[in-house]
């Protein structure tokens, strides 16, 4: 966890420097210098200085450094991006004597007064797209027995809600009308219901305002790598006393005669020096006849699922990027990193997930609430 954070430091510090001197040299020393300085400095350190202070004390000022440094990543990430790119094409342009050294000043000024209103277009942009979530459906078919008489089991999944600092009480009662006027049997979350400190989620008890639609098959969730950050016995205790069945490495079947298999998110040893149980393991729990759904927060277990049979395997974690380029990454990283996809009998449902991480901000991609019909195939 140290090299992690050093490596993340690094980097963060890098960018940050990067993008400092570009604005830097358009300056004369004296006092419009030192002014940048210090509001560049300010708003260089705000993420870190609110993750700091909503550890130790969680309030309206910690909020405030989460949300404003949130959006100073974005900032980061984009600014990064076309400064890299306007060197890149600068350079090359002086290079085959196209353009020649006494325009550099006017380049200089021009690039980072379209710099910082192009970022800021694209902020606003993923802003309101980041509060624009979408209904995804999908239809999957099951050879097992669905005991009900339409033979059929309306689900809604709903991961990576990171409650906190930035997804407050207006997002779940958005995500709460969602879930009503979708009428499911069952709800499902997938992990990450809980950005990280628990602090500002027992604040304002943004978990309070949720609940099933009358769901005869129940509502429950599995553990993510965030509900660790902040302590994962006071965080699944507040998700179960709302009425949440937490399933950590555990079995159920619900009155459909669905098996739902929960398993404890594969970072928890990291975190708390809890190892996981194997897929094979939480097999011989399973029951015999019905559909088989697996609930992992991370998609990196997939394989496990299709190997054992399992007829619906659900994640999230991955965000499909949240921020376009880093999609890119995702894609590279997972070999399911959004959507939907069938490997033998399996059907794999990967979710964007309905809130977000850092940024309220998401560049291609939408936030999303799941609908999936589970349909008992006509040989039963």
């Amino acid at each position: 966890m140290l090299i992690f954070f050093l490596i993340v430091f690094t980097i963060y510090a890098a960018a940050n420097t990067y993008i400092f001197i570009k604005g830097y040299r358009l300056f004369p020393e004296g006092r419009s210098s030192i002014i940048y300085t210090i509001s560049f400095l300010v708003a260089a350190s705000m993420f870190i200085a609110g993750k700091i202070l909503e550890r130790n004390h969680s309030g309206i000022i910690s909020d405030i450094l989460n949300v404003a440094g949130g959006f100073w990543l974005a900032y980061m990430l984009y600014a990064v991006l076309l400064y890299a790119l306007s060197d890149i094409g600068f350079f090359t342009l002086r290079s085959t004597r196209l353009v020649h050294e006494g325009v550099l000043t006017d380049f200089r000024k021009w690039r980072f007064i379209g710099v910082n209103l192009l970022t800021v277009a694209v902020m606003v942009a993923g802003f309101i797209n980041a509060l624009s979530p979408v209904v995804k459906e999908y239809t999957v078919t099951t050879s097992g027995k669905i005991e009900n008489e339409a033979g059929e089991v309306r689900i809604v999944a709903v991961s990576d809600i990171h409650l906190g600092s930035t997804i407050r009480r207006r997002s779940m009662k958005k995500l709460q009308g969602m879930i009503d006027s979708l009428k499911p049997e069952m709800v499902l979350l997938l992990g990450d219901i809980i950005d990280g400190e628990i602090g500002p989620v027992l604040r304002h008890d943004l978990l309070s305002s949720f609940s099933c639609p009358p769901c005869r098959e129940g509502v429950y969730g599995i553990t993510g790598n965030h509900e660790y950050i902040g302590g994962i016995d006071k965080t699944a205790s507040y998700i179960r006393s709302r009425g949440i069945r937490l399933l950590e490495d555990e079995v159920v079947r619900t009155p459909s005669g669905i098996t739902l298999i929960g398993r404890t998110d594969r970072d928890s040893f990291r975190f708390s020096q809890r190892s996981r149980k194997s897929l094979t393991d939480l097999m011989d729990m399973t029951y015999s006849g019905g559909p088989l759904i697996v609930m992992d927060h991370q998609p990196l277990s997939i394989d496990e699922s299709v190997s054992n049979g399992i007829d619906l395997h659900l994640s999230g974690h991955t965000h499909n990027g949240q921020i376009w380029p880093l999609s890119l990454i995702i894609t590279g990283m997972y070999e399911v990193p959004y959507g939907y996809r069938k490997m033998d009998n399996t059907h794999i449902i990967v979710s964007s997930g309905y809130g977000l991480w850092g940024p309220r901000v998401r560049v291609g991609s939408r936030p999303e609430v799941v609908l999936i019909r589970m349909v008992q195939s006509l040989e039963h």
